[in-house]
């Protein structure tokens, strides 16, 4: 799309992968490895912090530094981020996980 015009200006490589597919991103960065030194990896998440859990996986399947996907993905659930903060003392308010309209109604409630 043009919003990639950029690239073909700079004559840079553009790889297309499923990002959402975290065994073709490591096939695909083994394969780059084969020409190049991989440094590092990163993301850009946009609405979709998980970006930042998938750059974590590449990160530890490759040996390179990078965030720790299982605290990343505990941060992006706010349930179970709140549930960890409670077991280590952490005053917060009140929360509750609800499955549906009445159950809402009914925490909303108390």
């Amino acid at each position: 799309p043009t919003q990639y015009d950029y690239l073909a200006a700079e004559k840079l490589e553009a790889i297309q992968v499923d990002s959402g597919n975290l065994d073709a991103l490591i096939r695909e960065c083994s394969r780059l490895s084969v020409r190049y030194d991989i440094a590092g990896i990163t993301g850009f998440a946009g609405n979709d912090e998980s970006v930042s859990a998938t750059v974590g996986k590449l990160c530890q399947h490759f040996d390179l530094p990078g965030p720790d996907p299982i605290s990343i993905e505990r941060c992006c659930d706010k349930y179970t981020q709140r549930q960890l903060l409670a077991k280590a003392d952490v005053p917060m308010p009140a929360y509750r996980l609800a499955a549906n309209a009445t159950e809402v109604q009914s925490f909303a409630a108390e």
